[in-house]
């Protein structure tokens, strides 16, 4: 079964032909550092760190660039409030980013561009459209031309003359279309500029993601990645500007974007203006790093989510039983013994790729390794042969590393273990009890904290995951 991707393009599936054959050119918006990112945006670096993990473990060599915005409005207001300047604001988030992705076991990317490293090849696009008579000079602005575009807004699917009811436009009358946006805007006093043909300046955010993909990728990408809310305009306008510029069609082949996350059901997205965010170190401190990303890969990418403790709490334990599975595994590779678990093993590998050639269908592929765990495990307790159960685990390992799993724990601190220990024995008195639905939510919470339960014959022990 060839892969097959949804381009937001097409509105369809289509088969992954790559520009060069086994290469990837891949591109993915970035955080704006005005702020700490939440988790509605680690959603999506870890839909793209899985995607990017999958095409590797599909033999694809992907050059991965994912850039930071340095630059913007939002940006310089929020310097301006703090009392600080731009690069301090930048520098400060962009190491909150790394760690916190760090963490979520995000792999780098190969290129993490700034928007302020590349203001040379951004003034080399905008003189080149307003010399090819896309964009045109005002006031030393420099505006877009989008009725230079007859198929302008082919992303979204939106006819121009309809665009600009609903739209969040720049309102100024120097424009000749009130969709034309800027590329680059003149400076005003106290904000960063650099030297352009139109004078000192700063450039806009469109163009940004245009100039870095570009410097690293070239003139054409094979996937470009973001949020559905940014189909419309920044990535609308990164086509228009980038096909003007180079005359190449198309600037991408496939546009990928993931749905968003909901704080609660009906509510708004995620977005730090509203308020209404986790944040990602609130996030790690109540869960670990693995049950977050299978509780946002259990859900397609393009299908919104809900962010619901008891979901997570859920996938707290899913995360515990794949790591029972994977007990004493040795770590080196086997030979199959050609059993029946082999097979089932064997089967379930090539089911994990079936769901993820379609269209990445994470929660398909996950219930392939939830099965694989439940297989081994039951296997283990009917005293299957060693090395059979030894090749399940190195493919249920192998699959679990496609997704970003560290299936790691630490120790829990000394001084919370008699408090772990007094609930453990709280829990079982309200067993005995038959108060099952306050036990049920000791275990829970707990889970939640990192510290999983395990019921037996012999009583119930008990262990700190992280």
């Amino acid at each position: 079964m060839a892969l097959r991707i949804y381009s937001t393009l097409s509105r369809q599936k289509e088969d992954f032909v790559t520009l060069e054959p086994g290469a990837v050119k891949m591109y993915v918006c970035g955080p704006n550092l005005y702020g700490p990112a939440h988790v509605g945006h680690a959603m999506s670096y870890i839909i793209f760190d899985t995607i990017r993990r999958y095409l590797q473990y599909r033999g694809y060599r992907v050059k991965y660039v994912q850039n930071f915005t340095d630059i913007e409005d939002r940006i310089i207001e929020t310097a301006h409030s703090l009392n600080t300047t731009v690069q301090e604001l930048a520098e400060k988030y962009i190491a909150r980013f790394y760690a916190e992705m760090d963490a979520l076991n995000v792999l780098r990317a190969d290129y993490n561009p700034r928007a302020t490293g590349v203001i040379p090849k951004i003034i080399e696009i905008v003189a080149g459209l307003v010399e090819k008579g896309y964009a045109y000079p005002v006031d030393g602005d420099v505006y877009f031309r989008v009725t230079r575009m007859p198929d302008y807004g082919k992303l979204s699917h939106r006819a121009l003359d309809g665009m600009e009811a609903g739209a969040r436009i720049e309102v100024d009358e120097r424009k000749e279309h009130p969709m034309d946006f800027a590329l680059w805007k003149a400076s005003k006093p106290g904000e960063p500029a650099w030297d352009s043909p139109w004078g000192k300046g700063r450039p806009g955010w469109h163009i940004e993601c245009s100039a870095m993909s570009m410097q690293y990728l070239g003139e054409q990408l094979d996937i470009h990645g973001g949020g559905h809310d940014v189909i419309f305009p920044h990535h609308e306008n990164e086509i228009a500007q980038s096909e003007a510029f180079t005359g190449k069609v198309p600037f991408v082949r496939y546009w990928v974007h993931n749905a968003l996350l909901r704080l609660h059901e009906g509510e708004e997205k995620m977005t730090r203006h509203l308020g209404n965010i986790v944040s990602i170190q609130e996030a790690l401190d109540r869960y670990s790093s693995d049950a977050i990303r299978l509780f946002i890969l259990s859900s397609h990418y393009r299908s919104p989510l809900t962010w619901k403790d008891e979901n997570i709490l859920a996938a707290e334990r899913g995360v515990e039983r794949i790591k029972v599975a994977l007990k004493d595994w040795t770590g080196h590779p086997q030979q199959s013994p050609g059993d029946a678990l082999c097979e089932e093993a064997d089967r379930a590998r090539n089911e994990f790729i079936a769901g993820m050639d379609d269209d990445f269908n994470s929660p398909r592929a996950i219930a392939q390794v939830y099965e694989l765990a439940r297989l081994i495990n039951a296997a283990r307790d009917a005293q299957a042969p060693a090395e059979s159960v030894a090749y399940a685990q190195g493919i249920l390992h192998e699959l679990t590393g496609v997704l970003g799993l560290t299936l790691k724990g630490r120790a829990a601190p000394s001084e919370v273990e008699p408090f772990i220990a007094l609930l453990v024995l709280t829990r079982n008195e309200l067993r005995a009890a038959k108060q099952f639905a306050l036990a049920d939510q000791i275990r829970n919470r707990l889970a939640g904290l990192g510290v999983v339960l395990e019921d037996s014959a012999d009583g119930t022990a008990w262990k700190y995951t992280g």
